[in-house]
């Protein structure tokens, strides 16, 4: 249960927990077991600080907005600091612990995200890695926006035998989405990809292009329900006459299935495909970061690893999420007929 893997990592600090969430929202006897994991290294002298996202409720819903209670989450007895997710958002999953061990992905505090969602986890021990992190997480919580976030080195560095990069958006999210773009592009054998959307012009001209060629063997899964609000976006602000036509030639391609969740909608389940997952023969990038244009001014972060056994287990992992759903299909007159809907909140 990952609630019971999150107390476990948080129960193993000895000195300084940061935490930077998007989104908390858990009900008892779940909530239990974190918060008393982390009231109880409160009470052992470790030093939490936690930040987290405050929405307004005008946002359009992709990605949903969070559920957090700033009251729960400031009851705590440790420092918080709320980041305004307008118009920007605080995306970011992780904790680093004892500035030496990371927990990061794409995963909530929500029970939602928890039973009902597909999403990664992972955690790793290195304090260079550590230092990356808590370098964002500084200027996060000392300046409490987003915008001047996420400008973070960005140089390769080893763990045991991967060479690992470290991403933060907003201050990288250009290059981050070029970077996985490169690797989707130069990829020789595999690519492998689990996002809610796919959106970001350099990755969606790339994909298209690379599904076109058919050299290398694609596979992935999305949202559908989330595509298709995306698509519902861009008919509104006429932002599809070039990007549509490369969805559509991507997710049409049957090399792409896609979840029906249930569409967001106030006290909705949040029942999404929510892993963020892109393998390129041996690379990985996973974290925070959707696949989309708007991922690359949140405050998102993404691990880039050269791993040929991780690369291979995540691979295994889309394909088996891609398996439990059908192809995607997105018709142009469903999207054209709800093109003039107000949004849902």
């Amino acid at each position: 249960m990952t609630a019971y893997a999150l107390a476990d990592f948080v129960s193993r600090a000895k000195s300084t927990l940061e935490i930077a969430i998007y989104d908390v929202h858990l009900p008892d006897p779940v909530a239990a077991i974190v918060r008393d994991a982390l009231t109880d290294a409160a009470s052992r002298g470790v030093q939490i600080r936690l930040a987290y996202n405050v929405d307004d409720d005008d946002r359009p819903p992709v990605p949903p907005p969070p559920k957090t209670e700033p009251s729960l989450v400031e009851s705590l007895p440790f420092p918080t600091a709320p980041i305004p997710g307008v118009p920007d958002l605080m995306h970011h999953k992780y904790i680093v612990r004892d500035a030496s061990s990371v927990w990061t992905g794409s995963t909530n505090w929500t029970f939602d995200s928890w039973t009902r969602e597909e999403n990664v986890v992972f955690t790793i021990d290195s304090p260079e890695l550590a230092g990356r992190y808590l370098t964002d997480f500084e200027q996060l919580w000392t300046r409490r926006v987003v915008g001047p976030t996420g400008k973070v080195d960005t140089s390769p560095f080893q763990i045991g035998d991967a060479t690992v990069r470290a991403w933060f958006c907003p201050g990288r999210g250009e290059k981050l989405a070029h970077r996985i773009a490169k690797a989707i592009g130069t990829a020789t054998r595999r690519v492998r990809i689990a996002s809610p959307v796919i959106s970001s012009g350099p990755i969606l001209g790339t994909l298209a292009q690379a599904v076109s060629d058919q050299r290398v063997d694609i596979a992935g899964v999305v949202d559908r329900t989330q595509v298709a609000e995306v698509l519902r976006q861009w008919h509104a602000n006429g932002n599809v006459s070039w990007k549509e036509p490369l969805l559509h030639r991507t997710l049409h391609s049957g090399l792409f299935s896609g979840k029906q969740s249930t569409p967001y909608y106030p006290g909705s389940v949040h029942d999404y495909m929510h892993a963020k997952v892109t393998v390129a023969d041996d690379i990985v990038f996973l974290g925070s970061f959707n696949l989309s244009h708007s991922g690359e001014q949140n405050a998102e972060d993404m691990l880039e690893m050269h791993d040929g056994a991780l690369a291979d287990q995540l691979a295994a992992y889309v394909d088996s999420v891609r398996a439990r759903y059908p192809p995607v299909t997105l018709a142009p007159a469903e999207v054209l007929s709800k093109a003039d809907e107000p949004l849902p909140r």
